[in-house]
């Protein structure tokens, strides 16, 4: 039942197509869908394979297909990071713009993850994601969405909006704000959020996208673009927002989105009082377009008000003290760099763009951005630890680089070994295939081309070392 005042601000705000908007709620299933990721794999790859699960092509994103599947979280398609299930309308909002390879990205609110991947396969290995959550817990979801899909470019950080504005001022050239929201687009999945639903919640959240969208302004850069999305319907968490953002930071100005998003999506509202015109803003409604609710909006700074961190009284003067890297960290460096060098092809990390740091006792390829000072939950790319005198490699260095290694056991979705590997079972190495001329030693497993995750090789035989918490059960 869907509670009686948000019935009557919708019937305010769509008038006539309130009825079918109510009838879209309550009474039609909410779609589902995932798109392929071509971090690992392209979508005509993805067609020519004719993998194994039910789909049926979207319109919008291009990537997008609709599926009837009941487990997808079993198939090998999905362990490999080759789909992500994700709602269309969720999907779509990275591509309100075109985001240029090589471009620095800010992820403002990431977890789980979907954007955030989205936004590494748009910059490519040449750009770089800062994907921030400010709930630990919900780091862990978000970091494992990026092992699993193979990112090499993102830095995950758990920090509140405040703290990302002084470490990172004008950095991005994109930033993203999918601003925690109360909800409304998301009735038909999330019953809890009609039993949380009130208007003082929404004013509440409102109020605190405010305040988010007040500290990652500070983040973008000279032209640069914010884009501000929620997944709810309300007037004062959308439209009134995003005019508030540009009363408040007149060098920015609302753009329209693409082409492909303003054919399946519908205008944004224009309030009264209003002096921005808000049909550039975009919103999913489930009775007009496939998925739930969305709101769009897409701001371009211009430059006039760049942030400055001036330095504090106690900063002025101080020179900087330089580390030495203690006897750990040089020795966790070096067995890192000795297990890539004998592992991963010549030339598998490019060393202009990506460097081998310390962080937490494990050794991390990463991007060439600065970190914060604290809070960060993943930098890159990890390789691995050392468990006394013996190198570990990490499961996320096989997902990320899994197609660069000298070993690689090849395995079709359909297979067996598939099945058994997927299990944590030890499988035989029969169509191994070896740039090295040696089968003995460390091997990335791919299925139907996409890397799942490693094994260990010996006497012709893949001992498994797929992580015991993603791994099907018998």
């Amino acid at each position: 039942m869907l509670p009686v005042k948000f019935k009557e601000r919708m019937e305010g705000l769509l008038g006539e197509q309130s009825s079918a908007f109510f009838e879209a709620i309550e009474t039609r299933e909410a779609v589902k869908s995932f798109r392929v990721n071509e971090i690992k794999c392209s979508v005509q790859h993805f067609e020519a394979l004719d993998v194994k699960i039910d789909k049926r092509k979207a319109s919008f994103p291009p990537d997008a297909y609709y599926t009837e599947e009941q487990f997808p979280g079993r198939l090998p398609c999905h362990h490999s990071g080759m789909i992500y299930m994700q709602d269309p309308s969720a999907m779509a909002t990275v591509h309100a713009i075109e985001i240029p390879r090589g471009a620095k990205v800010l992820d403002s609110c990431s977890a789980p993850g979907g954007k955030t991947t989205q936004l590494a396969s748009a910059v490519g290995k040449s750009g770089v994601v800062v994907a921030n959550e400010y709930e630990a817990k919900r780091c862990r979801i978000l970091q494992g969405n990026v092992e699993r899909m193979g990112c090499v470019n993102t830095v995950v950080v758990n920090l509140d909006t405040a703290v990302l504005a002084e470490t990172y001022p004008n950095e991005f050239d994109v930033v993203l704000c999918d601003a925690p929201c109360s909800g409304e687009g998301m009735f038909r999945k999330n019953s809890l959020a009609i039993d949380e639903w009130s208007e003082e919640n929404v004013e509440m959240c409102a109020e605190r996208q405010r305040e988010i969208l007040t500290n990652v302004e500070k983040c973008v850069a000279e032209q640069g673009v914010l884009i501000y999305s929620t997944c709810t319907f309300s007037l004062e968490e959308n439209e009134m927002n995003v005019a508030w953002f540009l009363d408040k930071y007149p060098d920015f100005e609302l753009c329209e989105v693409t082409d492909g998003l303003k054919r399946v999506t519908s205008d944004g509202i224009c309030f009264d009082g209003c002096r921005y015109d808000m049909t550039r803003t975009r919103r999913f409604y489930p009775h007009v377009s496939d998925g739930e609710g969305q709101f769009i909006a897409v701001m371009r700074r211009h430059g006039d008000n760049l942030c400055k961190n001036e330095p504090t009284a106690k900063q002025k003067g101080k020179k900087g003290v330089v580390q030495r890297p203690g006897k750990q960290e040089v020795e966790a460096i070096a067995a890192a760099k000795a297990f890539i060098d004998e592992n991963l092809a010549e030339g598998s990390i490019d060393g202009e763009l990506y460097e081998l740091i310390y962080l937490n006792e494990k050794v991390y390829i990463k991007p060439k951005i600065a970190l914060p000072k604290y809070s960060v939950f993943a930098a890159g790319v990890c390789v691995g630890e050392l468990a006394g005198r013996r190198f570990v490699p990490h499961h996320q260095l096989f997902s990320a680089y899994g197609n660069c290694f000298a070993r690689k056991v090849l395995l079709g979705g359909e297979t067996m070994q598939a099945a058994q590997y997927l299990r944590g079972l030890e499988i035989s190495v029969e169509g191994i295939e070896s740039f090295c001329g040696k089968a003995d030693g460390w091997a990335a497993v791919l299925i139907d081309g996409c890397a799942v995750g490693g094994g260990k090789i010996s006497s012709g035989v893949c001992k498994n070392h797929y992580p015991k918490g993603l791994r099907n059960q018998q």
